[in-house]
């Protein structure tokens, strides 16, 4: 096998037949296919309760001999899809750093990583390897959760779509596609360099608490919007421009905590995934080419990161780092 490019496609085969046959692997996915499903089920029946609200309310305006009918809830399905976003970007990226630390870690454990050694297979066909076997992995895992939440969309939302819906949710499905395998890359390349198997593990944890839910959650903190449910603007019944004008006297806080935020790749990964999806109300029913406008450095980032989580993890998995006695 002179091909380098043939040496690492055999490593990646034998990383998805290792994972056709993990249960660990097969109940994470489970798990979180019924977790995305039932989020899709719980915000649609929570559009229906709010339209039975508005049903209810509208007849005892009509019982009161009220003429004004107030503006009746508006419903967008990708809008369902909020929840299976937030699943993916906390539980995906976990699962990803458990599956990536076992591509090493079974090698270690069973004893296999001296005969893989013992071939010649390259410098670089390990660890490309191990990463294209859970990159493939994830390009499938993304796709069956797409098309399951598109199914569930139109059977348990009852909400019909549109051709432009399907290129917004195939965009979506792209972005969380690099977003675990960043996360796969990256906890492979630490658990190649950490002196100890557990080392690896509790780092890669560690990173992934850091950057999916401690500096998210502080820079949602630092926005007043989100400390009144609803926002704290439309709450006060501010108007746009004038939440604008009052902004602009706290520019530099909120350059701040916009800083804070998009040092995550977890806020790229959402930011994207919501804004075209129209989950965020500004970019709702926009022409792809406007939110394209706007994240376009986002999606640049993410893909950088990805790139540079991949590199990470070819240059530390050497024969040096996976010869290491494991503890």
């Amino acid at each position: 096998m002179s091909n380098p490019a043939l040496r690492a496609w055999v490593v990646a085969r034998k990383e998805l037949l290792d994972l056709r046959r993990d249960r660990l692997f097969a109940v994470l996915m489970v798990f979180l296919m019924i977790a995305t499903l039932i989020s899709v089920g719980v915000a649609a029946a929570s559009f229906r309760t709010q339209i039975d609200a508005y049903n209810l309310y509208v007849q005892q305006l009509i019982a009161a001999g009220s003429t004004t009918k107030p503006a009746a809830p508006t419903f967008f399905p990708l809008q369902l899809l909020r929840g299976g976003v937030e699943y993916l970007e906390i539980l995906g990226a976990l699962f990803a750093i458990v599956l990536a630390y076992g591509t090493i870690a079974k090698e270690k454990h069973r004893g296999t990583l001296q005969l893989i050694l013992s071939r010649p297979i390259g410098r670089f066909a390990i660890p490309l390897g191990k990463v294209a076997g859970l990159a493939l992995v994830w390009a499938a895992v993304v796709a069956l959760l797409t098309v399951a939440t598109t199914i569930a969309i139109v059977v348990i939302g009852n909400a019909p779509l549109q051709p432009i819906d399907g290129a917004r949710i195939l965009i979506a499905a792209i972005v969380a596609w690099l977003y675990l395998t960043f996360w796969s890359a990256l906890a492979i390349g630490i658990t190649a360099l950490a002196p100890r198997l557990s080392t690896g593990l509790i780092v890669s944890i560690v990173v992934w608490l850091a950057f999916v839910l401690i500096i998210p959650q502080i820079g949602d903190t630092m926005d007043p919007d989100n400390q009144v449910p609803g926002g704290l603007f439309a709450t006060l019944q501010i108007k746009k421009a004038d939440e604008l004008t009052v902004l602009a006297n706290f520019a530099g806080f909120d350059g701040i905590r916009n800083g804070l935020e998009v040092s995550s790749i977890t806020k790229h990964f959402e930011r994207l995934s919501f804004t075209f999806l129209g989950i965020k109300d500004k970019y709702n029913q926009q022409p792809l080419d406007f939110v394209w406008a706007d994240m376009w450095g986002y999606a640049f980032t993410l893909a950088v990161a990805t790139l540079a989580s991949v590199t990470f993890a070819v240059g530390a998995t050497t024969r040096r780092t996976l010869q290491r006695k494991i503890s």
